[in-house]
């Protein structure tokens, strides 16, 4: 399956990627033609916000999926499920919902519940009344640990209905319970290639206790650094340097354990951007498909995996 990369907008001190929006217009659609397939929005004034500039992204782009980074206990299930059903029909089944474990504002602390366990307990029953919500023909009441709900219901289902993506993330047992069950998208933890592999191989099996094992995709967190290591400081993402064929070269061992997606921060300038799409994009898709090419072909040549990409 060819690799998909998403642009992951920068947090600057002083605003937000999307604080002016005509200027984010013409950025967005430098994102679109360099080849980034997603977004991901993330925006430091919280969830409400998200779900405007979501909705200002979708009218803005043709191609461009969403990544709504989105939090449980904020607003009520029900609301949620309305709002987010809109914005996948607005965007014609271009959105997906990105779940955190904690708000970026402690705006809502007191009603926040205390304990890791508890809070990914949480966005189980979240998500369960989110799927219902998406999928039944009729009213239904629910009485859980952390929500109750009388005749929920959303008449106008989204694209997708209950199979709108989720994407989770978590080291913790209970965070990979959780994801076990839910996710669609797996969003890793930055490591070597082998712990990577090793978490990968923790959300497989908690995937198939639910039968759900071969439906998994894997994200990585990738932040580039162009103009060196001075500022290397995000240990949240895998980190890397250089002119574009040594970024590609880095990257390809974390795409043969079978990660489909790289989310790339970093990068929010126009020039650099372009320079990703035109030259690192083009270099790991390119070189993917050619292992791809070379698999099914028997023979003792080997394979030529790295073949065409040189470090500069």
């Amino acid at each position: 399956m060819p690799i998909e990369f998403t642009h992951v907008p920068g947090k600057p001190a002083d605003g937000s990627f999307f604080y002016d929006f005509a200027e984010t217009a013409t950025k967005l659609s430098l994102i679109e033609d360099a080849g980034f397939r997603k977004l991901v929005v993330d925006d430091p004034a919280g969830l409400l916000a998200n779900m405007d500039i979501a909705a200002q992204t979708l009218d803005r782009t043709a191609s461009l999926e969403v990544v709504l980074t989105h939090w449980a206990g904020v607003i009520e299930p029900t609301v949620a499920a309305r709002q987010l059903a809109a914005l996948d029909r607005k965007g014609g089944g271009r959105l997906s919902l990105r779940m955190l474990s904690e708000p970026f504002e402690d705006c809502d602390a007191e009603a926040r519940p205390v304990g890791h366990s508890i809070v990914w307990q949480r966005i189980d029953e979240y998500l369960v009344l989110l799927k219902r919500l998406w999928s039944n023909e009729k009213p239904f009441d629910h009485e859980g640990a952390f929500y109750s709900v009388r005749g929920g219901y959303v008449p106008r289902k989204g694209p997708h209905g209950a199979d709108l993506t989720i994407r989770l993330g978590g080291q913790s047992g209970t965070a990979l319970k959780a994801a076990g069950r839910h996710a669609d998208v797996f969003e890793l933890a930055a490591g070597s290639p082998d712990q990577v592999a090793q978490l990968m191989q923790r959300v497989r099996s908690a995937a198939a206790e639910h039968g759900r094992a071969g439906r998994l995709r894997f994200a990585l967190p990738v932040r580039i650094h162009p103009q060196g290591w001075a500022d290397a400081s995000d240990r949240k993402a895998v980190e890397v340097a250089g002119p574009a064929a040594r970024l590609a070269l880095s990257l390809l061992p974390y795409a043969a354990l079978g990660i489909e997606e790289f989310m790339v921060s970093g990068i929010d300038r126009p020039r650099e951007i372009a320079r990703i799409g035109r030259e690192t994009i083009t270099l790991v898709s390119n070189s993917l498909a050619r292992r791809e090419a070379d698999i099914p072909r028997p023979g003792p040549r080997a394979s030529r995996f790295f073949t065409g990409v040189r470090a500069g």
